[in-house]
């Protein structure tokens, strides 16, 4: 996509700092992070959002974004690692290509993951529960 910011990453067009690139996935340093050291990890073919990312990528996505926060852990040694992946607007996708969040997390770090918990009642469950099995 020639206005896609990930797209143009990708090709070459616009600098990053790279961190890992095969023939489906490149791993970049976000340019505006949150924590230092939070690395963002791309498909490389177009995907708007995970509906949208094949299934083989899938597979192969969990097991390098688990080697890339190995590699956190054994040399920035941040106290907790977040794994964040946003689908729409609504739910916080800034740019629309899909891309994994793999942030580390530092005691006293200003990041704030917060969301208010509910009391719903049992009907509620069951409703809803009926509704997304599979």
């Amino acid at each position: 996509m020639s206005d896609c910011l990930f797209c143009k990453i990708i090709a070459g067009e616009i600098p990053s700092y790279k961190i890992y690139e095969d023939d489906r996935f490149i791993a970049i340093l976000n340019r505006f992070p949150a924590v230092q050291g939070s690395v963002l990890l791309l498909t490389k073919s177009h995907a708007e959002n995970i509906f949208g990312v094949c299934e083989q990528e899938l597979k192969e996505l969990m097991p390098l974004a688990k080697k890339i926060a190995e590699k956190m852990q054994k040399t920035l040694r941040p106290d907790g690692i977040n794994f964040l992946q946003n689908n729409g607007k609504t739910a916080g996708q800034e740019i629309f290509h899909y891309h994994l969040h793999i942030i580390p997390r530092f005691e006293g770090d200003s990041v704030k993951m917060s969301f208010p918990s509910t009391d719903p009642p049992h009907e509620q469950f069951l409703e809803i529960q009926e509704k997304l099995k599979l």
